[in-house]
Formats: structure tokens, C-alpha cells, sequence
């Protein structure tokens, strides 16, 4: 739950966030807070029926008649697409204050399983659906000299692990995207900011475990399963403090650690592989 302080100051009031992947899960959640918050958003996605069931639980918690909730259902990867929808609505609304990326799915799988399509989609959504959208609102935020630009990457974003073999470098590639907006953007007074989340349970994690192989699950074992509401209003506290890099639960110990002493972290990361391997009777 979001601090009383905090929802006392509504430091989102008469501010305009996007929120892509906003129909379900961490994009939901912080979109929901940013209304709670006196913000108004357009959430983006594919799916119609779960943006219409979002927009109604968002639309909900408006704390002021002036907040509007709005939807684009639009695949974010599409640039012919999105574009004149993004369009349609800054010429609407306005410029945006905000755009806050959330697009990002994990296909799971044995490395020998993948197919070179599998690498190219999971990069396509994951980097790509965030890249697109800050292409198309980059030109209004630099013209307006303000905007903020929050980008969603994963602990997968600075350490990899077995499995995730399409996942991980998209999640490297929206952190070296990040890292060139961050400086390159600070003529503009254009803020940027990346989330390092570990695992949450989401309905993207539930169907990543259909296909997960069993070392995974066995690793994964010692790890915590945030819920997305927390993750979210992590993320929004450290957008509103203008954080560059935001951790949540876990991430910021392990990030720590890998930085310091990397050899050790993979070491441990390689030892708890074998184990894995060990318990399934493949060593």
C-alpha cells in the first residue's frame, strides 16, 4: 500500500503518464498508483478485454473528477501502428509527462530447444516494444526541453542464468539503451530511470514456468516471489525521487555483490547449477 504521506501530496496531480504493458501485472499496478497519486494515464497493450478490465479497476481510485484513464490497444513492437495512436493522443491531452515501460516477456527454455526466431521475438518485444515508444515521444519531450522516461530491465539486466538464454541479452540491451538516454537526454532536462526487478508473481511469470527447465525451479527455490504491487510502488517512489537505478527486494544486494566480487557470484551461481543438475540425477 501506497504511504498516507505520499497520497496526502498527490505528486502526480494534472501530470499525464503512459504506461505500455498497463494491463495487467507490475504495468497495472504502477499505473494504479500513479492515478491514487492524482495522475491521469493511457495505459497501452494488445489485449481489449484486459484493458478494458484494467481501465475500470484504474478508473476506480481516481481521486479527482479532472483524472482520466485512457486506452490504446496496440502491439508496441508495430512503429506504423502506435505512431498515429500516440499522436491522436498528445494532440488530445497533450505532451506527456511521463512514459513508463513495462513490455517484456521470458520464454524459458533449454538452449538447445531454441530456434533463432525464438532469440529474434523475445527481442523484439523486450526491446524493441520499449525502444518504439520512446522514439515516438522523444521528439515532443526534447521540443518541451522536460519529460522522464522509466524503462523496466530485470536482475536478468546484469547477471545472466541458464534458461533464459533470449531473455537476458534483451534485458542487457535495455539497460545499454538506458545508460545512453541517461546522459544523452540531460541537455533536455529528460530524466531517465531503469527498474531492476527480480521474480514477481505476475501472469508473465506463470506462463514463463510452462516451459521453464527444472534447474530452474530448484534455484529459483531460495529466491522470494515479489508481488507486483510492491515492485510497483518501489518503482514509483524512486521515479518520483528521480532515481536512475531502482532495486527491488534482492536485486540491489545481488547487483552489489556481483559488482564487488563477480567471480565469487558466479561461482556460487555455478554451484547451485550443478546441484540443481545434481538433484535431477543429470550429474
Amino acid at each position: 500500500m501506497l504511504k498516507e504521506k505520499l497520497i496526502k501530496k498527490q505528486p502526480f496531480e494534472r501530470k499525464i503518464v503512459i504506461v505500455t504493458g498497463g494491463s495487467t501485472g507490475l504495468g497495472k499496478d504502477t499505473a494504479k498508483y500513479v492515478v491514487q497519486l492524482g495522475g491521469s494515464v493511457c495505459i497501452i497493450a494488445r489485449n481489449v478485454e484486459n484493458l478494458k478490465k484494467a481501465v475500470n479497476e484504474i478508473e476506480s481510485l481516481k481521486v479527482k473528477d479532472d483524472q482520466f484513464v485512457e486506452m490504446i490497444s496496440c502491439d508496441t513492437t508495430k512503429m506504423e501502428q502506435l505512431k498515429p495512436l500516440l499522436t491522436e493522443f498528445i494532440e488530445k491531452y497533450g505532451i506527456p509527462d511521463y512514459l513508463i515501460n513495462n513490455v517484456g516477456y521470458a520464454y524459458a527454455q533449454y538452449i538447445e530447444n531454441l530456434t533463432l526466431e525464438d532469440f529474434k521475438r523475445n527481442m523484439n518485444v523486450n526491446y524493441y516494444g520499449q525502444l518504439i515508444p520512446i522514439l515516438i515521444i522523444l521528439p515532443y519531450f526534447m521540443k518541451a526541453k522536460k519529460g522522464y522516461i522509466a524503462n523496466v530491465s530485470s536482475m536478468s539486466g546484469y547477471i545472466g542464468t541458464m534458461g533464459f538464454a533470449t531473455y537476458v541479452p534483451s534485458k542487457f540491451a535495455i539497460v545499454g539503451l538506458s545508460e545512453v538516454l541517461r546522459q544523452e537526454l540531460k541537455p533536455y532536462n529528460i530524466n531517465c530511470t531503469i527498474l531492476y526487478p527480480p521474480a514477481m508473481d505476475t501472469p508473465g511469470f506463470k506462463k514463463e514456468n510452462e516451459t521453464k527447465p527444472k534447474e530452474c525451479f530448484i534455484i529459483e527455490e531460495r529466491g522470494k516471489l515479489l508481488q507486483p504491487e510492491v515492485v510497483a510502488e518501489i518503482f514509483i517512489e524512486g521515479i518520483l525521487k528521480k532515481k536512475y537505478q531502482i532495486f527491488p527486494g534482492e536485486a540491489k544486494f545481488i547487483w552489489r555483490m556481483y559488482r564487488l566480487i563477480p567471480r565469487y557470484v558466479r561461482y556460487l551461481a555455478d554451484k547451485m547449477y550443478i546441484n540443481a543438475r545434481k538433484e535431477l540425477g543429470k550429474e
